[in-house]
C-alpha cells in the first residue's frame, strides 16, 4: 500500500490508503469515533449473514482470484452462535482483496471504499452521510489538481514553441510557402528532430510502440523531459539562425538533452514542481 492520506469527518481523522489505484478507508478509525474496542465491533459485523453475502458478492464482481469454495464454507457456518471469523481468516480462506489488515502504529483494518461505506451504514447511518460527503469533496479536489497538472505539463512543453516555429519559418521555409502544407511538413520535421534528440525516436515510431497510449509522446513525458524540451526548442532555434545543418543540430541537441536531464534530476525547483504536480 502507498499514498497515505487523512480524511477528516466531523472532527474524526480517518486514514485513506491507495492500493493499485483503488481507495481503501480505515474502518478501525471509523469505529474509534464510537467505540474503542474495535476488534469486537468488527467481529460482530463479520458474524452477520448480510455482511458475508455483501463481501462475497463484491469479491465476485471485482476479484478474479476470489476463492468461491472457501466463501461457500464460510457462508454455510455464518450465523451459528459459536462461529465468528476474523479479517485475516476471511482473506486467507477466500483470497479476498476488499479487506486488508495493516500492522503497525498507524495500522488497522482497511476496507475498499465500497465496503467501508457499507460498513459505516451498518455502524451509524448518519456518520455514513458525512463520510460520503467528505470523500466526494476529496475526490473532486484531486480531480481539479490532476487538471491543473495536465495544464502545467502542456504549458511547459509550449513554453518556447513560438520561438522555435518562428526560427524554422524565417530560416528554413521560403516566404512563398508560409502558412501552407509545405511549411507544416517542415515544422513537423523540426519537431521530430527535437523528439529524436530527447526521446530517441520520432512521434510516429513512438506511436507504433505504444498503440494503446493516450495522446502523444509529449503527453506522456516527465516534468524533467518537458523542461528540457522547452530548452531544446530555444537551442534549436538559435542553431537554425546560425545555419547549422540538420545532422550537426541533432548531435548537439542530443548531447544537450543528456546533460540537462542529468542536471534536472538534482534541481530542488524540479522537486518542488513534482510535489505540486505528483
Amino acid at each position: 500500500m502507498s499514498k497515505s492520506k487523512v480524511l477528516t469527518v466531523e472532527g474524526t481523522e480517518i486514514q485513506l490508503l491507495t492500493q493499485k489505484e483503488e481507495d481503501y478507508i480505515s474502518i478501525t478509525d471509523i469505529i474509534r469515533r464510537f467505540e474503542q474496542r474495535t476488534d469486537l465491533v468488527i467481529q460482530t459485523w463479520m458474524r452477520n449473514m448480510s455482511t458475508i453475502e455483501y463481501l462475497g458478492l463484491w469479491e465476485q464482481l471485482h476479484n478474479p482470484d476470489f476463492n468461491p469454495y472457501g466463501f461457500a464454507g464460510i457462508k454455510e457456518k455464518t450465523g451459528s452462535n459459536s462461529y465468528y471469523i476474523s479479517i485475516s481468516q476471511w482473506v486467507s480462506e477466500t483470497n479476498a482483496k476488499g479487506l486488508v489488515s495493516k500492522p503497525g502504529r498507524y495500522g488497522g483494518t482497511f476496507a475498499h471504499k465500497d465496503i467501508a461505506i457499507q460498513f459505516c451504514y451498518w455502524l451509524n447511518p448518519t456518520f455514513q452521510l458525512y463520510l460520503i460527503k467528505e470523500f466526494q469533496r476529496l475526490k473532486e479536489a484531486e480531480s481539479s489538481q490532476l487538471h491543473l497538472q495536465w495544464n502545467l505539463r502542456r504549458e511547459l512543453a509550449k513554453a518556447n514553441f513560438y520561438i522555435h516555429t518562428d526560427a524554422v519559418r524565417e530560416n528554413l521555409v521560403p516566404a512563398l510557402d508560409w502558412n501552407t502544407k509545405r511549411e507544416s511538413i517542415q515544422q513537423a520535421s523540426e519537431a521530430d528532430l527535437l523528439n529524436l534528440a530527447l526521446f530517441g525516436m520520432t512521434a510516429k515510431e513512438w506511436k507504433l510502440q505504444n498503440p494503446e497510449a493516450k495522446g502523444n509522446m509529449r503527453d506522456q513525458a516527465s516534468i524533467e523531459q518537458l523542461l528540457v524540451l522547452a530548452n531544446l526548442e530555444s537551442l534549436n532555434a538559435e542553431f537554425i539562425r546560425l545555419a547549422y545543418d540538420r545532422d550537426q543540430r541533432v548531435r548537439l541537441l542530443h548531447k544537450a538533452a543528456q546533460t540537462q536531464m542529468e542536471v534536472m534530476a538534482k534541481l530542488p525547483p524540479v522537486e518542488n514542481i513534482k510535489k505540486l504536480n505528483p
